[in-house]
């Protein structure tokens, strides 16, 4: 599918009625909603950003949010309803900022703003950079499996890891941040439903925390027992919400 300078791979399962868009996180890439898709009866899209799964690597610079208007232009997509995990749920928060007359509703997993005060003393992020400026890749996957899937380190969490592993040194320095989102989250009069997993890494709890506060008449979930990787561990609660959500 083209978008600017570029193309993704989408998949739009088709039908009646208002889709639900699917975004994925930044650590992980579109298959990290198979456990779901069964489970959905209506219009379902979803893609992979540029670098991951099935997306070509980028060859310019680019943002997440010019590529999910372009993807929801190039399928017609007048209006849909959200549901973005993690960094995709900062995507999904840009886009009811910039574009609010084409969402019908945010569903947030664990959600990220780029520009919340991210704490400097977090050993992850400095953890990260080291890591990958070395260009260990194993190091990232173990940092990735022991920071987001603490709930249990299965096969499918570490696939999920390590395809995003490969996307970041795929992206390269061509993804741009999309706009600053924080301090405009009281912004947002969409019907919002935020869930994150009591065991999720401690930064992004206090962030969501923040984020549900932030945004108006916003439904929090906490997910007992369940880490970062919400679509892995908890497919059915996750599909129960979309469907309540959704315009079908």
């Amino acid at each position: 599918m083209p978008v600017a300078h570029g193309e993704v791979w989408a998949q739009d399962t088709g039908g009646d009625g208002q889709p639900v868009v699917l975004l994925h996180p930044d650590w992980g890439d579109s298959t990290i909603w198979d456990p779901l898709l069964a489970k959905l009866t209506g219009r379902v899209i979803r893609y992979d950003t540029r670098g991951y799964g099935r997306s070509p690597s980028p060859a310019a610079p680019f943002t997440n949010l010019g590529d999910l208007i372009a993807v929801l232009d190039h399928l017609q997509v007048p209006r849909a309803t959200l549901v973005g995990h993690s960094g995709g749920g900062g995507t999904a928060i840009g886009l009811a900022l910039a574009r609010p007359e084409r969402v019908a509703a945010l569903i947030l997993a664990a959600p990220g703003v780029p520009d919340y005060p991210w704490p400097t003393d977090d050993a992850y992020f400095a953890d990260f950079e080291t890591m990958f400026s070395a260009g260990d890749r194993e190091g990232l996957i173990d940092l990735g499996m022991r920071t987001w899937a603490v709930a249990g380190a299965d096969t499918a969490a570490r696939a999920q890891i390590r395809a995003a592993v490969t996307a970041f040194f795929a992206q390269g320095d061509y993804v741009r941040s999309d706009p600053p989102a924080y301090a405009r989250l009281g912004d947002i009069r969409l019907p919002s439903v935020l869930m994150i997993g009591e065991l999720d890494h401690p930064t992004v709890r206090d962030c969501d925390d923040s984020i549900a506060e932030r945004i108006p008449g916003c439904q929090k979930i906490v997910v007992p027992g369940v880490d970062h990787l919400l679509p892995l561990r908890v497919p059915d609660l996750l599909a129960d919400i979309i469907s309540d959500y959704a315009d079908w």
